[in-house]
């Protein structure tokens, strides 16, 4: 008994925090994430060439390839720490390795993020560089995010 109303207890409050996330995203008004706004100073304000946009699209690809790849490594962590959790119901060696895997795949997302928008970088004339590095600054310090 005192296990079923345990249970009870702990799917009422997971589905009031569900709830509460989606009316927090109703209300609050929904800001584009840092990688759409470089992606949009990019193509719309930085005025690139034609070779400058070539290239750019092919550099855009092959981080799409490996962002893709982490992104499904990551879900599969994610569920190896979820069978991880419902075999041990606390912090045990098999969630601690989880956790740890999980965190190295994101570790080297950040990682190629960072050589992608370096080499995004690398195309860009002096005065689009300065243009891109502020918008690059600006996306990683708004006390917004």
């Amino acid at each position: 008994m005192a296990g079923r109303r345990a249970l009870l207890i702990v799917v009422a409050a997971f589905l009031a925090a569900l709830a509460g996330v989606f009316v927090g995203r109703g209300l609050i008004a929904h800001r584009p994430a840092p990688g759409a706004e470089l992606h949009a100073m990019l193509h719309d304000r930085l005025d690139l060439d034609r070779d400058q946009k070539a290239r750019l699209e092919t550099l855009e690809r092959q981080f799409g390839a490996r962002r893709k790849a982490i992104e499904l490594e990551l879900r599969a962590d994610n569920a190896l720490l979820a069978t991880a959790i419902e075999a041990e119901h606390g912090y045990g060696p098999k969630v601690a390795a989880a956790v740890d895997r999980s965190h190295e795949a994101m570790g080297r997302l950040q990682k190629e993020t960072l050589s992608h928008v370096f080499a995004m970088r690398q195309l860009l004339r002096p005065d689009q560089a300065a243009r891109f590095d502020g918008a690059v600054m600006k996306a990683l310090t708004d006390e917004d995010r």
